[in-house]
């Protein structure tokens, strides 16, 4: 890996690394190319892949392109070149002047004003809603920018593959593209390819490749598991991989790696460009970009940024009383309205879509001077999303309700403030949403965090201060999973038949299978082949065979396609398509039963999980899409619902959205908890509260857990403080429960939040630990995750759904064939009876241990939880009170509101708030 510093780039060796016309087109934007953007282009002229560390506004996609569009241009052919250097530094680092403006579109932050082509006018004949997306996306390019057209031709095939963790900026950095292409005249085609894309425009990309494509890891994935793959990608030159943080935490990074390392097989002279927000460990990152030599490390050469100007993050101080509970943050919801008012565009990052469609509710109701609030989540029709994307990018909108849907880089607009509703949970992920606010280099962007109760106020807290020291907490690269590994063994046998030596060979250049024992490897393969020893005997689950020449092939046309509708990691619940109609009540409002036959057709407002609906009857009511809606009937995968003005709606509980609480933000909340000078930068209102609980009980130290006992209300409480997240409280409230069950101490259950666990009993608990007959040392000693653990999985629920996920994402059980999707039931039948099989006639199976190393990171959170157990073993403080601690509040409110929603949510909390609390403090 390189190590390079960069200096100012002299006039001289700026003219030779960008040609004249490039050059020209940066001065007629009033901009000047920055340090990191030459040195990608020299990176490309020396054949070395590269890894650009940059914030938001620093130009990053243009100097991911810029090698490409000066090589396509065919002036790009000068003698190669050097950027000065300065020995003894570890990575490249560009330095800015505060007077320079951003290279381009969405990575660049480009004024609005400064583009001469004015956005397009509005949508004339059919509405979006009646559109293609790709037709709306080509409507949304600016007609005079189009170099996509039949009139461009080029015989050198495809030379550059972008890919993109989401669809939409698949879209927006096309239409940004197209920008200095059409501008400087370059003759280069254009085109993307995302699951919207017409199945005509896909199969004649793959006849005529543009130049460039910009796609997703899915398209990828289907697009090397045809025939004609080598056809397609021989005349590769070059990767841009955009948002590299992002993909690579995940099973969809495990998928593209794989998808890389067959492409440097097909085409080994291309070169990656990766571009990232910052990171904790670029070098990790860096070996992502680069084929891994067996039994060695290689990594990318990494290119840094530098000269940001440093945001300014603020914690709202509410003016109302702060709630001791819950996430809705209702008590602000005044305070955030005026600081849309007083700003141009406000983004409001929530953390579920549950909590976007009820925050959204709330500011619709107090909006009265008639601002343009928006909605934009992942569950709303496509082209829903659209015209928010669109308004947005056209300055149309005050304010827009969103989740982590718009958490990555698309450009929209100019953005002066985030604020971000509830905790963070990640000082990486708040800085990625603090970088959609002005969306330039060398201005600061501004943001406001609103806490939603006390304990959210320390971690907003904390992740302030890692943003001010620029501190990281970016997860470490991941190992590649076995069931990603199957599916891309079943990709390949669809494309061009392999031999089991060479594949393992390709498959461990990808960085997270560099590692990937050659047993594994062949387990993998016999699992596709026969479904595993206990499962051999059923022939649906052989899907590949070997021919006369040892060459794995699939053993039927149905195996292919079948592969083609499933491709992909992104398991959600079962979705249903939901239809605004007209009532069949004739009113407003709740209604027993329904009359009359329902519309069919209408209006298509989004997607809403199966498991929502199926708790619902004809009359009930919700709020989706923005609006209140009232349930009419549920026909096949249509939800027909009808507008209504019910205040009581119920608020749709979508599975996905929401994110644990990072071990370092945790950590941080811990050293601040055990220094007490570090409270005066704390509210007033959370300053007095932790003094009240210095008084009456005690404050965790960084390192113990403290365990308080207490009666309550007939029942025996023990609580405690891990700070370890939810997901893995939820693990240990389930493991501690067993081991209480056995102690005599008759559990009845337990709650979890982020910060607490709450274990409640008939068994006086303060009694049996005074007397010896409960060890609280013993109580968490880690041996609980042997016996028990494997106890409590052969019966959880959540176990076999992690087992269920890595099913499908195998490709063992499709959800989607030709003709229909399979049901949630369907799929639960299946993969639980599977499940079963496995557990008792072959434990060691490929897809088992597939799931216990998802639970081990995901659901049940198991490796957090043991290295929790293994910081606290010997440093555990008993506290015996008389009644329930202020710290514990807040714990305790978390008991029966699961299934309450809405104000009257917050009503019930703030009355068991005000007797909690007086409990506490007397």
């Amino acid at each position: 890996m390189s190590t390079l510093d960069l200096f100012p780039v002299p006039p001289s060796e700026t003219a030779d690394l960008l040609p004249r016309r490039f050059r020209d087109w940066f001065a007629s934007r009033g901009w000047s190319p920055r340090e990191h953007q030459l040195a990608l282009l020299a990176k490309a002229r020396e054949q070395c892949s590269a890894l650009l560390i940059a914030p938001t506004g620093a130009g990053k996609t243009l100097a991911g392109f810029l090698p490409t569009l000066v090589e396509l241009s065919g002036e790009g052919q000068g003698k190669n070149s050097y950027l000065p250097l300065k020995g003894g530094g570890r990575h490249a680092r560009g330095r800015t002047s505060a007077t320079e403006r951003d290279g381009w579109g969405s990575a660049a932050g480009t004024e609005r004003a400064a583009d001469p082509h004015p956005n397009p006018p509005p949508f004339r004949g059919r509405e979006p809603d009646d559109l293609a997306s790709d037709e709306i996306e080509s409507k949304t390019v600016r007609p005079a920018l189009i170099s996509t057209g039949r009139g461009v031709r080029r015989s050198g095939g495809l030379h550059t593959l972008y890919i993109s963790p989401l669809k939409a900026l698949a879209v927006d950095i096309a239409r940004n593209l197209e920008t200095p292409v059409a501008e400087m005249g370059l003759p280069i085609r254009i085109e993307t390819r995302t699951g919207d894309t017409p199945v005509s425009r896909r199969q004649r990309q793959r006849r005529y490749p543009p130049d460039i494509l910009l796609t997703t890891p899915e398209q990828l994935a289907l697009l090397l598991a045809s025939d004609d793959a080598p056809f397609l990608f021989s005349s590769l030159k070059r990767i841009v991989l955009d948002e590299l943080h992002a993909l690579v935490t995940s099973k969809r990074g495990d998928l593209l790696s794989l998808g890389l390392a067959r492409l440097w097989t097909i085409a080994p002279q291309t070169r990656a460009i990766g571009l990232s927000a910052t990171v904790a460990e670029p070098e990790q990152l860096a070996r992502f970009l680069v084929p891994q030599p067996g039994g060695q490390d290689a990594s990318a050469d990494v290119v840094t940024a530098s000269g940001a100007a440093p945001p300014v993050v603020e914690m709202l101080d509410t003016r109302e009383r702060l709630p001791w509970s819950g996430h809705s943050a209702r008590h602000a919801l005044p305070e955030v309205y005026e600081l849309i008012k007083r700003n141009k565009t406000t983004l409001v990052f929530v953390n579920t879509r549950s909590q976007a469609e009820m925050l959204f509710q709330d500011l619709w109701r107090m909006n009265d001077d008639g601002l343009a609030i928006a909605l934009h989540h992942g569950s709303l029709d496509v082209a829903q999303r659209r015209k928010v994307e669109d308004a947005m990018a056209a300055g149309k909108l005050r304010g827009v309700v969103c989740t982590s849907s718009l958490d990555l880089g698309v450009d929209w607009g100019d953005v002066d403030l985030v604020i971000n509703i509830g905790a963070p949970k990640g000082s990486s992920r708040l800085m990625q949403r603090i970088g959609r606010a002005n969306h330039r280099f060398d201005e600061a962007s501004r943001a406001v965090l609103v806490p939603a109760n006390r304990f959210e106020v320390l971690e907003c807290r904390v992740a302030i201060d890692a943003i001010a020291e620029n501190a990281q907490d970016t997860p470490p690269l991941r190992s590649g999973a076995l069931d990603v590994l199957a599916q891309h063994v079943l990709g390949c046998a669809c494309g061009k038949p392999f031999l089991s030596d060479e594949l393992y060979d390709e498959v461990r250049t990808a960085a997270p299978y560099a590692s990937l024992a050659r047993t594994d490897f062949d387990d993998v393969v016999d699992f596709v082949a026969t479904g595993g020893y206990a499962l051999k005997t059923y022939e649906r689950f052989a899907r590949i065979k070997q021919d006369k020449q040892g060459r794995w092939r699939v053993t039927n046309p149905k195996v292919r396609q079948s592969y083609r509708l499933n491709v992909g990691t992104i398991v959600e619940e079962t979705m249903l398509k939901v239809r605004l109609v007209r009532s069949r009540a004739g009113g407003q409002g709740k209604s027993s039963g329904s009359t009359g036959a329902i519309a069919r057709g209408g209006r298509m407002l989004g997607e809403i999980e199966e498991v929502f609906i199926e708790g619902l009857v004809p009359g009930d009511t919700f709020v989706f899409g923005g609006e209140v809606v009232r349930y009419e009937a549920l026909v096949e995968d249509q939800v027909y619902v009808s507008r209504t003005n019910d205040k009581d709606a119920k608020v749709p509980s979508y599975m996905g959205g929401k994110f644990p609480l990072s071990t370092y933000l945790a950590e941080r909340v811990r050293k601040l908890l055990d220094n007490g000078r570090a409270w005066n930068a704390l509210p007033d209102q959370v300053h007095d509260w932790l003094s009240l609980q210095r008084k009456f009980s005690r404050v965790p130290a960084v390192r113990e857990l403290l365990v308080e006992t207490f009666p309550r209300g007939g029942s025996h409480y023990l609580v405690c403080y891990p700070f370890e997240g939810r997901l893995a409280h939820q693990t240990l409230g389930m493991l501690l429960t067993r081991r209480l069950e056995r102690a005599r101490a008759r559990p009845l259950g337990f709650v979890a939040n982020e910060y607490a666990l709450a274990v409640w009993g008939v068994g006086d608990l303060s009694f049996m630990i005074r007397h010896g007959k409960l060890d609280l040392n013993a109580l968490f000693d880690p041996d609980m995750l042997g016996d028990d653990l494997e106890a409590w999985l052969a019966e959880s629920a959540l176990m076999k759904r992690t087992f269920r996920n890595c099913a499908i994402i195998s490709g063992l059980i499709a959800r989607r064939f030709t003709d229909e999707e399979k049901s949630r039931r369907q799929v639960l039948f299946s993969t639980d009876l599977i499940y079963d099989v496995l557990r008792k006639h072959q434990a060691d199976h490929v897809l088992l241990r597939a799931a216990r190393g998802d639970a081990a990171t995901g659901l049940l959170d198991l490796r957090r939880l043991s290295d929790m157990l293994s910081r606290i073993h010997g440093r555990i403080t008993h506290k015996d009170l008389d009644h329930v601690s202020p710290l514990a509040v807040p714990a305790l409110l978390e008991i029966g509101r699961e299934s309450v929603y809405g104000e009257a949510s917050d009503e019930l909390l703030a009355e068991a708030a005000e007797e909690l609390v007086r409990e506490a403090t007397t």
